[in-house]
């Protein structure tokens, strides 16, 4: 239910109030709306009268937000932005159905964008928009309905759809392999190790859960797997790196297990939005088609540590 009439601000006022606040000046405002300086601030002290709270503080030629207009301006601007997501959406996909998606920038470039569009040939009319996120994030204050979620089954006011687990694999090219001789785990000690800057401790942990002894482990930090893969590919070193994401160059002999050695769980993947949203038809389809699409995969044939 909405909330009395006399605390929803018209469209052109709000508008004319989150320009100036982000611009800083009446004038820049007016300039990107189209309209004349004296209307902007007519708007703005209408808007301000509505609400009985001065926004700004005026000094000479100049504007500047209150606390209250500062703390205001945010609220505002994140409504309009999702105001004009809805638009552009509804624009875009006319007949509705449309899934907004927070996706990891790994997962959604290795493993759900090659796919994505099986979904929508099953499901004529839908549309699927990709939006990285790294962190969670609150559902109630965002546009987005669902969002991949890797790590711990936890997610506040959100619930949890478990996808699958995850097992990493030391990688490398073939090259690589033959130059540092490589065979048993301990032989990665006496060859450049890729890092992973968010799983900083990722070889230690490998290591020691195949009984390697070691002092420490140096080597390159990335902060993208994406851009690990391909240095392991060009063979500057051994990478640990999520199974199912590498099972390509797996196959294609662009990469090959490093050494012989235990797979490490590192964690799950869940997909992740709002209990009320549970029911919502993309929603729903999209989580039908991609818990398939991953059992799927695991029936699939997979390149052999031995190899």
């Amino acid at each position: 239910m909405l909330p009395p009439r006399r605390f929803l601000p018209s469209f052109s006022l709000l508008s004319a109030f989150e320009a100036a606040a982000r611009t800083g000046s009446v004038t820049a405002a007016a300039n990107e709306l189209g309209l004349t300086q004296s209307a902007v601030s007519r708007q703005i002290s209408a808007l301000e009268k509505q609400l009985g709270v001065a926004l700004f503080l005026r000094e000479r030629q100049t504007i500047r937000l209150t606390l209250a207009g500062d703390a205001y301006a945010r609220e505002v601007r994140e409504a309009l932005r999702r105001i004009s997501n809805a638009s552009l959406n509804l624009r875009a996909n006319p007949a509705g159905g449309t899934l907004n998606l927070a996706i990891l920038p790994f997962f959604g470039t290795r493993w759900l964008t090659p796919r994505i569009g099986k979904f929508l040939d099953q499901h004529p009319g839908m549309v699927v928009n990709l939006i990285t996120r790294l962190e969670p994030f609150d559902f109630r204050f965002d546009t987005l309905d669902a969002a991949i979620h890797f790590g711990q089954a936890r997610w506040p006011g959100a619930a949890l759809s478990f996808l699958m687990d995850e097992q990493t694999v030391p990688a490398c090219s073939p090259e690589f392999k033959n130059r540092y001789l490589l065979a048993e785990p301990a032989d990665l000690l006496h060859a450049p190790l890729l890092h992973l800057s968010t799983r900083p401790d990722a070889w230690e942990l490998w290591l020691g859960r195949n009984n390697v002894p070691f002092d420490t482990v140096h080597g390159m930090l990335f902060d993208q797997f994406t851009t690990m893969v391909e240095a392991a590919r060009s063979g500057l070193g051994a990478a640990l790196l999520p199974r199912f994401l590498i099972e390509r160059e797996l196959q294609e002999g662009q990469l090959v297990f490093a050494a012989d050695g235990e797979p490490m769980p590192t964690g799950q993947y869940y997909l992740a939005y709002m209990p009320d949203r549970a029911s919502y038809p993309p929603l729903a389809a999209f989580r039908d088609w991609i818990a398939r699409e991953i059992r799927s995969d695991m029936l699939a044939p997979a390149a052999s540590i031995g190899q």
